[in-house]
């Protein structure tokens, strides 16, 4: 508030010269005490007025309407952030963007390159081995038999991956498994959880300092204007 007080400081203490000038000055002392007056009350009130916007003053029914209403203030808040800014349309629109945008930059060969397709080499040879094929292998060698199908299989594997991977049909298929509704649904869950932790935290004094430091500068001009306007107010009462 320190901001405020100055501009209240300097707009009064103008309105209290402009009152002393009406004392001493010989010409138009009606006019120049009207214009302070009229200045000074239009300050004073303006300021009243936002002292009373943050703080509780004794009798005076309203005060302190941020810090004892700061729930409301709250309730707001999180109305505000989620029907303005993390709406389901919003969410939704962000994600399938995103989509879009990712499908011509997917890089799935790191995913590729951690297979390992030597256990799927030997998860086939058990399955043949087991199977009535194995019998006839055992009588040619067995295992050993398919050894040198090994790195061929290996690298036909890793072709034939890369391949599917990069068709439009499966990135077709990856995309529509993103359910933007749903994962929608789930980020905005957790952002309401985040805001209300959040707001839970909030203190009225808390609240009180978020409103100062968004509106100060605008508070104290009021002020200012107060005084301006109660000057005009006081000179055209004068020639009235």
């Amino acid at each position: 508030m320190k901001k405020i007080f100055n501009k209240s400081v300097v707009t009064n203490l103008v309105a209290a010269l402009i009152i002393v000038t009406g004392y001493i000055c010989p010409v138009q002392q009606a006019l120049m005490k009207s214009i302070g007056f009229f200045a000074l009350s239009g300050a004073v009130t303006n300021w009243l007025a936002v002292y009373m916007l943050f703080e509780k003053v004794p009798l005076l029914y309203g005060s302190g309407v941020i810090p004892s209403r700061f729930e409301e203030f709250k309730d707001s808040i999180k109305h505000l952030m989620m029907q303005q800014f993390f709406t389901p349309e919003n969410i939704e629109q962000f994600i399938e963007t995103e989509e879009r945008e990712g499908s011509k930059v997917l890089n799935l060969q790191p995913i590729l390159n951690a297979v390992d397709y030597e256990k799927v080499y030997d998860a086939l040879v058990s399955s043949i081995m087991n199977s009535s094929f194995g019998a006839m292998l055992t009588m040619m060698g067995g295992q050993e038999a398919l050894a040198p199908l090994k790195d061929p299989f290996v690298r036909k594997m890793q072709l034939t991956l890369a391949e599917m991977v990069e068709s439009e049909r499966f990135k077709e298929a990856l995309q529509q498994g993103l359910d933007a509704h749903k994962i929608g649904a789930d980020i905005i869950g957790k952002i309401e959880t985040v805001i209300d932790k959040r707001l839970n935290e909030l203190t009225p004094q808390l609240v009180k300092e978020m409103v100062q430091t968004i509106i100060r500068q605008h508070l104290g001009w009021l002020v200012v204007w107060g005084g301006v306007f109660g000057g005009l107010l006081g000179a055209v009462f004068s020639f009235a």
